[in-house]
């Protein structure tokens, strides 16, 4: 048998601990010694040194490595120096991030309480909550912290904030009745309280059941640490492509070596020859041009209310596949809110959304005026004065001082212009019993300025109607009999079946001189009124958000500590769930395995009532399938499934500091919208980064063709080493970055999303780096030979005019790659950090080629006037070639 199962006394008997008495001194320090100290412990952590030294496991850094170790061949150390500077800042950047992500379990350790009351040998005193041990009697009270878990053995209209653990905003209202069940979900626990919980109404005592790392907290705790972090999508791209680039640089070295060798070459100079084709095959700034744009995607994010915490993220975003979201907070507003009022068989709705008073009371669709309707205005009136929250006025906004409930009555009212503060003024409050559990009621005495006094109750409806003796239909007093229960009953299911939570308002006359002493004494034979239906409404923006998502073929998912008919209800309003579309409960979850899960998952679009378990195992299984999952949610309960997804995305304004720190994307807003557009973005990064590899690939395969096929025809090198790593790490570098500021296509939000398998040259990218690259070499190659042919005595001018033509060749290629059908798709002016790129780049070549002080250094001479007509005729031919065909072969089609 479980705690929860227990009662009381069977509670105190089987944990070995006196109810009056508390724990003796000698017994605690026992418990010390075999349960340790009540606090969380942390999974054993690698050192600094090995965190830094990690960062160069990387196999794009490795890359970067080679390259630097090449140019130290070569004597180029400046290249080998900036090499070395990019490597380390990476590494530096990444030993930070992985620092601050393991913050997550101390931001977790200071949930738990720092003082807690205990009796201890007969008397009541205050210890730190880390000495607790399992039978430690302890009270609270509101505003208190609980320090362990506990099974409660006595409550006064103790009411328990626990959406840290649950995800749901409401307090729940505790007891010390058992409840019967094995899979009791830790939300439907409403005789246990937990670590890391707040009091916020009432007091209770409870006895403590779990410390440290056996509580609810430490499990989560157990989950986080041991919860994998998913390499991204990029990183793995990106290492596939960095592998690919060794290989390649590797096999030309020794193809070129070995050629050179059969042709009867000096062995040394073949070698060289073959680094410097290796130097060319490595595009060295890859990396840090990667870096870049995801910084500068950052940057429009923090625009779009999204902070990135870790860079690689803003490209996982643009695969994602399913988004798992929490719903409150999120997808709803968080703030309960009024939308029905019954009363005689009449229903109002209400319209307007959280804690602004303004909105319309509608009779079937049509408008009425509250004030003038009696029965109306009477609920009401009661449902404010019988109440301890305050709306407050803060520079247009209205802020809740109290319980959400109780909040939600109160604006009610105020949109019919029935503001506390005034009807304060005409009744006077002279007698309050407060909400009590085991009551469900809540009421006040109220005296009006005539001297008439009044008792108003709210409560649980089924409550309220047992103990209401009339009841108001048709503005008159009835008897409630039979028939009329079965009316109230009705529209309780009504409203109930529309997701709301429904809250009775009652009142009764008294008596001139008659006098109240208890809560039993006014709380019968009541007038019963009618109900008021709330719910947590959708944000308006989310509905639109969903859609977009799904015409970007990516699935919407909630899941929700809340209960099923609510999580239901409010996503078949934002049309998440489709009309065969599952919902599963925790306690379903919990009977099946992740396997056993992966078969159904991909049909489940509801999970509800569900525990941090539950959410690792869906995020497990998604990924399973094969999906990219972003998992989004506030709450510690969330963290582990947070850290565990692809991307994981928290919360700003209601997250915890827990999952913030287990995140890898903060929303500002806490707006299921902002991840639509964080998508968008992500997305139009990773295009950007193909556009450009495709620019930087393309034009070291025209390097790398130059070099092998000027070796094959037994001429001299067209180009100096000294000569690529400069177009490789200035010249190439601007306009590549430019590229990672393109505007995305038209049609990017209706694409499906990538599969996470796909490789960097998917969609017809290697084929187009290749003919390019290819076009880009034979145009180089003929400069050359053309200039070296008719004065083979001045081979630096030769290698001068293949370094202008394979820059503007480049240049020129570059407009083609920001669109993946043509150059003609696209505006050449839409991007005009790209002209301003490109005319860098051609002043930046000019300098070289003209500035008499880098003439020796690159190995270069001034180009006459008329070959400037051969260089830039011979670098339009590889771009305007294939787009012309491409052109052409669409024109044909389209006649057909």
């Amino acid at each position: 048998m479980k705690w929860h199962e227990m009662r009381s006394d069977e509670v105190m008997d089987t944990i070995h601990s006196d109810r009056d008495v508390g724990l003796t001194n000698k017994e605690v320090q026992k418990r010390t010694q075999k349960f340790g100290l009540n606090e969380l412990k942390e999974a054993d952590r690698p050192s600094a040194i090995i965190i830094f030294l990690n960062q160069f496991k990387d196999f794009m850094v490795l890359v970067l490595l080679a390259a630097t170790l090449i140019s130290g061949l070569l004597g180029e150390y400046i290249d080998a120096i900036a090499i070395i500077a990019i490597v380390i800042v990476n590494g530096v950047l990444g030993f930070f991030q992985e620092r601050r992500a393991e913050r997550s379990l101390e931001a977790l350790k200071e949930l738990s309480a720092p003082q807690v009351t205990v009796l201890r040998d007969g008397k009541w005193e205050k210890i730190l909550s880390k000495e607790l041990v399992p039978g430690d009697i302890v009270k609270f009270t509101s505003g208190d912290r609980i320090g362990a878990d506990m099974r409660l053995i006595d409550t006064k209209s103790l009411e328990v904030e626990e959406s840290a653990l649950t995800g749901e905003s409401l307090p729940v209202q505790k007891s010390t009745q058992p409840i019967a069940g094995e899979n009791v979900g830790l939300g439907d626990l409403t005789n246990m309280v937990f670590m890391g919980t707040l009091v916020t109404r009432g007091s209770g005592i409870g006895v403590v059941i779990g410390t440290g790392m056996n509580t609810a907290m430490g499990q989560i705790a157990d989950l986080l640490q041991n919860a994998e972090t998913m390499e991204t999508p990029l990183q793995r791209r990106l290492e596939q492509l960095g592998k690919i680039l060794i290989v390649v640089a590797l096999f030309l070295t020794l193809l070129v070596v070995s050629i050179g060798v059969l042709q009867g070459h000096d062995l040394y100079n073949m070698f060289l020859a073959g680094v410097s084709l290796a130097v060319a095959a490595i595009p060295e700034g890859l990396p840090a041009i990667v870096t870049v744009a995801l910084s500068l995607g950052v940057q429009r994010m923090i625009k779009q209310n999204s902070i990135v915490r870790k860079l690689p993220a803003v490209e996982t975003l643009g695969c994602a596949s399913v988004i798992c979201s929490d719903k409150t907070g999120t997808m709803t507003q968080n703030k309960m809110t009024v939308t029905h009022v019954w009363s005689g068989d009449q229903v109002w709705n209400i319209t307007g959304t959280g804690y602004h008073p303004h909105g319309e009371f509608l009779r079937d669709g049509d408008p009425v005026d509250a004030t003038k309707t009696k029965t109306l205005q009477q609920i009401l009136t009661f449902g404010s004065l019988c109440n301890t929250a305050t709306i407050k006025e803060h520079d247009g906004q209205y802020q809740l001082d109290g319980d959400p409930t109780e909040g939600a009555l109160l604006v009610a009212a105020m949109k019919a212009g029935l503001r506390k503060e005034t009807l304060l003024k005409n009744f006077e409050v002279i007698e309050e019993f407060p909400f009590d559990s085991s009551r469900k009621m809540m009421s006040v005495i109220v005296r009006d300025k005539s001297g008439n006094q009044f008792v108003v109750t709210k409560g649980a409806p089924d409550v309220l109607a047992g103990v209401s003796r009339y009841i108001l239909w048709n503005e008159r007093q009835e008897n409630f009999n039979s028939k009329y229960d079965t009316k109230v009953k009705q529209a309780i299911e009504s409203l109930a079946s529309q997701a709301l939570r429904t809250i009775a308002v009652a009142f009764k006359p008294l008596k001139s001189n008659e006098k109240i002493n208890t809560s039993f004494e006014a709380e019968r034979d009541l007038v019963f009124i009618g109900l008021q239906g709330m719910i947590d409404p959708p944000r308006p923006e989310v509905k639109q958000a969903v859609k977009e998502c799904r015409d970007a073929g990516i699935k919407t998912v909630m899941i929700t500590g809340d209960h099923i008919i609510t999580a239901k209800a409010i996503a078949q309003q934002l049309n998440i769930l489709p009309q065969n579309g599952k919902v599963m409960e925790g306690k379903d979850l919990s009977d099946l395995s992740v396997e056993e899960l992966e078969e159904i998952v991909d049909d489940v679009y509801v999970f509800a009532r569900v525990s941090p378990e539950h959410k690792l195992k869906i995020v497990k299984a998604l990924q399973s399938r094969g999906h990219i999952v972003a998992m989004t949610g506030d709450g510690v309960n969330d963290a582990p499934a947070i850290k565990a997804a692809d991307i994981g995305i928290s919360m700003g304004v209601t997250g915890t500091d827990v999952a913030k720190e287990a995140s890898s994307l903060i929303l500002v807003d806490d707006n299921f919208a902002t991840i639509k557009s964080a998508i968008k973005e992500g997305r139009n990064i990773y295009e950007n980064i193909r556009k450009f590899i495709r620019y930087l690939l393309a034009s070291n395969v025209g390097e790398i063709l130059v070099m092998l096929f000027a070796m094959l025809l037994a001429l001299p090198l067209p180009l100096v080493p000294i000569q690529i790593l400069w177009v490789n790490l200035v010249t190439d570098g601007l306009p590549a970055m430019a590229l990672g500021l393109d505007k995305p296509e038209g049609d990017l939000m209706n694409r499906k999303p990538r599969h996470p398998k796909e490789g960097v040259f998917a969609r017809g990218l290697g084929w187009k780096v290749i003919s390019r690259g290819f076009l880009i070499g034979i145009v180089t190659l003929a400069a050359f030979m053309i200039v070296y042919y008719r004065n083979p005595d001045d081979l630096a001018y030769a290698q001068t005019i293949a370094f202008a033509t394979l820059v503007m060749a480049q240049l020129i290629h570059v407009f083609d790659c920001r669109s993946e059908k043509s150059i003609f798709e696209r505006n050449p002016f839409g991007n005009m950090y790209l002209i301003g790129a490109v005319i860098s780049s051609i002043l930046l070549m000019l300098v070289v080629i003209y500035y008499p002080p880098l003439q020796p250094i690159f190995h270069t001479l001034p180009i006459l006037a008329r070959d400037w007509l051969l260089i830039l005729g011979l670098s339009a031919i590889p771009t305007f070639l294939l787009a012309g065909s491409l052109l052409t072969r669409k024109s044909t089609k389209t006649m057909i």
